[in-house]
């Protein structure tokens, strides 16, 4: 059995790594830590989970870290970073829901997150957890920065677009309008998630620069081998769960008698995660809520020169825990799928 500690159990992604890993039969919860909560059963925090978890929270100098073989990071950024070198240290595996080990320039990542980054030389050595692109790096990683929740719907929309070995699209003027339910924005109190706020309404944010770009710009660089130019424009939607990305490619001359359905349906076959639907489909993030399945769907209005790809995802599932479980799963030698074959929740 995997011994899992998590730190930061108390937020919208902690309690989802709980819901997963409670039924995982390969995993066994260990640890998880909250100083506000110490000593409170998690499932009086969370009813969901009673008869499911008998953990209490425990604050973090009373947790034992050290004896976990594998330690989620559910925070804030900046707290995986502190903390890292003790657990590899003490041989534990990192995996950081949180950005820290994310982006690989410091100086990139200290002006998009405003702290300096305490570990440059485990920032260094950390994989990229998106398994659809490194999955044979993560088999063999000690630490994982796990994608975004909007950089992991763009770059596997895009990604067979970038991997044929010369350009099919115009890679200089990618866009991507992504929509986020209020889950999106974590547990913690504030005005713009608010009920009166949130619902019956719906806005753009961030279209100046938002801290997913840079993620999602080095990502699809590093799929295609060259340079990516990418608007990203991010929406808060009235709902609780779900990421629906909606991205724009215009078709180079040499590519107009591609056939793009076969293209993507060949790039994911032996992805468990991602369904290519069918020709004309409309996915709904409601097809996906509460699994950990992308489901993408091509289009080409009027057989014209635009691309069009529509990407659905359970933000907090494939998004975050999930993929953090999927990543779990390859570190230790188990089949990826492995406590996740969750169907998806409807209505």
């Amino acid at each position: 059995m995997i011994k899992v500690g998590i730190v930061g159990g108390t937020g919208y992604t902690g309690v989802e790594l709980l819901r997963i890993l409670a039924a995982h039969p390969q995993a066994r919860l260990s640890v998880i830590t909250s100083r506000k909560e110490d000593g409170m059963p998690v499932a009086d925090m969370f009813p969901s989970l009673r008869g499911h978890v008998a953990l209490a929270f425990s604050a973090p100098e009373n947790a034992q870290l050290d004896q976990c073989d594998v330690v989620f990071f559910a925070t804030p950024h900046g707290v995986a970073m502190a903390q890292a070198k003790a657990l590899l240290d003490a041989g534990v595996k990192v995996i950081d829901l949180a950005a820290d080990f994310r982006i690989k320039d410091t100086a990139v990542f200290e002006q998009w997150y405003g702290m300096p980054h305490s570990c440059p030389d485990i920032l260094a050595e950390a994989v990229y957890g998106l398994p659809e692109v490194n999955r044979d790096a993560i088999r063999t990683a000690r630490v994982i920065g796990l994608p975004g929740c909007y950089p992991t719907s763009m770059q596997l929309g895009f990604a067979p677009l970038l991997t044929q070995g010369k350009p099919l699209v115009n890679e200089g003027a990618l866009i991507a309008d992504c929509k986020s339910g209020v889950s999106g924005a974590g547990r913690k109190a504030e005005v713009h998630t608010l009920l009166a706020e949130a619902a019956d309404n719906f806005k753009a944010y961030g279209v100046k620069g938002h801290r997913h770009l840079p993620e999602t710009v080095q990502g699809l660089e590093a799929i295609a081998g060259r340079k990516i130019g990418l608007t990203f424009v991010p929406h808060l939607v009235p709902m609780i769960r779900g990421i629906h990305s909606t991205l724009y490619a215009s078709l180079l001359p040499e590519a107009r008698n591609t056939d793009f359905q076969a293209l993507y349906e060949a790039h994911f076959r032996d992805d468990p995660f991602v369904d290519v639907l069918p020709a004309g489909s409309h996915p709904e993030t409601r097809s996906v809520r509460a699994s950990n399945m992308l489901r993408i769907a091509v289009h080409r209005p009027g057989g014209g020169d635009l691309l069009v790809i529509l990407v659905v995802e359970d933000n907090l599932v494939k998004g975050a825990a999930g993929q953090g479980v999927q990543c779990m799963n390859l570190m230790f030698g188990l089949d990826e799928t492995t406590g996740l074959r969750h169907v998806p929740i409807l209505p």
